[in-house]
């Protein structure tokens, strides 16, 4: 059975060629264009000596070459494996030395960083913006190598979070399972438009893409979010599938132009990654779009379960339960299943799981566990199996013995006006060995005693912040969207300085 993407793209551009495939900055590219353009890219690849199972590292901003060479390196059977435009030499260097790849493409931001040596290699590149030219030029060229199902088809290089990156492989099988429960969880009456935003180097740009690519559907690509240019593409193009953090809905909500906007047709809206505050959900919802929380993980292929259309609202605070083909579950310590109403790790058993981590054995070992994914996350199922997120493992504060939840303390401080991002992170204690301290951003943020004074009414005494911190930009954000809480902890946790006690 052919269930492997190269198939799919040969499929769409037999039986619907005209129809487009990639739209970005007014420029459409159809399936039987993107189909030819990546049989040349793939031969000007096999010239360069490209062989199955070789590795091609991509490192560029979001642009139609982008997914091309991602397309390109699986028709020769190889793999995929984007990489971040923000990772510095010294830290590509690394990624290199782990993946070993046969060829990197880059853009010309990323040149000084891809070329010349990497460590004891010297890999060969090309300029992204020669894939065009040389793989959508003249004359004919293609290649026909055997793929199977079950041959990794992409990398998706985890944002860092931990000590070193890790190297998430998925397979063609994979990729194409994860696809098939979403059309059949959130079936469509028309060609899946969907917006395509985060960087095509994170599970969260490159799943979306293809997964429009195995529908059959038109991915309007952006090289970065714009509240205002997302907004207008929404509206003007009638996109009817948008996936991203609360972040990208509440700055398209908060535009002069989102009170007139029609966005009816927007169909499908999954967020997650951040709470989602119930003003943010009735400001959609007044315009007949639903948000549905999600949760997800790189490893389960970004998506793993998602709220239903009934629950999103009533709900707001859970994130799905088990689907069709998805279970969802929590375990103790000991790995033991846990009944509804206890805390414990979220565990995933399902399509679209990855296989493993690149190189890395003994961290594969530890996160797939008979089949099921161990996500390293706190929640809990209630009475009707929906999954309310909690917190990440380490982001669980330890004060005193007691657990105190990030993101609990997150939610609370966002329901006050003017108040737009906040993350809470540890802050060493002499008493408690941990506290927490808020960071905020906002408009108009209030006084300090104002939100104590709220976390007070809402929190147990040992959750309240006993630090708090202003920002007047935006907090530092993951290529993914989430807030940088490493380069927060980095900047103000630690042995750092502390500012003065707010409790």
């Amino acid at each position: 059975m052919p269930t492997n993407i190269d198939h799919a793209l040969r499929w769409w551009a037999h039986a619907h060629g005209d129809r487009p495939m990639i739209v970005q900055s007014g420029d459409a590219v159809s399936y039987a264009e993107l189909d030819r353009w990546v049989g040349r890219t793939a031969r000007m690849f096999t010239d360069r000596g490209l062989v199955a199972g070789d590795r091609v590292v991509i490192i560029a901003d979001n642009c139609m070459a982008w997914c091309v060479a991602l397309l390109a390196a699986m028709r020769n059977g190889a793999i995929g494996a984007g990489v971040s435009t923000r990772l510095v030499r010294s830290e590509l260097d690394w990624i290199v030395g782990d993946y070993r790849p046969r060829l990197i493409v880059h853009d010309a931001a990323a040149a000084d960083r891809a070329t010349g040596q990497h460590g004891a290699a010297a890999i060969a590149t090309a300029e992204i913006d020669t894939l065009r030219s040389d793989g959508n030029g003249g004359g004919d060229g293609d290649v026909a190598a055997t793929i199977d199902q079950d041959d990794v088809a992409a990398i998706i290089t985890t944002s860092g979070s931990t000590a070193r990156p890790k190297g998430v492989m998925f397979t063609h099988r994979a990729i194409v399972e994860h696809n098939s429960w979403q059309v059949i969880y959130d079936p469509l009456h028309a060609p899946y438009r969907r917006l395509v935003v985060a960087p095509m180097s994170t599970s969260a740009g490159t799943f979306p893409f293809l997964h429009t690519l195995l529908a059959g559907g038109t991915a309007y690509l952006e090289s970065r979010f714009d509240a205002e240019q997302a907004l207008d593409l929404i509206v003007r193009e009638k996109v009817n599938f948008v996936t991203g953090a609360p972040i990208f809905f509440q700055r398209m909500a908060d535009l002069p132009a989102f009170a007139a906007a029609d966005v009816a047709h927007l169909a499908i809206a999954h967020t997650g990654g951040a709470t989602v505050v119930r003003p943010l959900l009735e400001a959609w919802a007044a315009k007949g779009v639903i948000l549905r929380q999600m949760y997800g993980q790189t490893e389960c292929g970004g998506t793993g379960i998602v709220n239903s259309r009934e629950h999103a609202l009533q709900y707001p605070d859970r994130c799905g339960g088990g689907m069709m083909f998805t279970d969802v579950a929590i375990i103790d310590a000991a790995g033991n299943f846990l009944p509804p109403g206890e805390q414990g790790e979220i565990v995933l058993c399902g399509p679209g799981m990855m296989k493993g981590y690149w190189g890395n054995p003994e961290a594969t070992a530890a996160a797939l566990v008979d089949g099921w994914l161990r996500t390293g996350d706190i929640g809990e199922l209630d009475e009707r199996g929906l999954l309310r997120f909690i917190d990440r493992m380490k982001d669980i504060i330890i004060s005193g013995g007691l657990n105190i939840s990030a993101a609990e303390v997150e939610r609370v401080i966002l329901e006050l006006d003017g108040v737009e991002e906040v993350a809470v992170i540890a802050a060493k204690d002499d008493r408690f060995a941990e506290v927490a301290m808020a960071i905020v951003h906002g408009p108009a943020i209030p006084e300090t005693a104002a939100i104590i004074a709220h976390c007070d009414r809402n929190l147990s005494n040992f959750k309240v912040p006993r630090y708090l911190i202003r920002y007047d930009e935006p907090l530092p954000r993951l290529a993914s969207g989430k807030i940088a809480k490493p380069a927060l902890r980095e900047a103000h946790g630690g042995d750092n300085p502390l500012p003065p006690r707010v409790r």
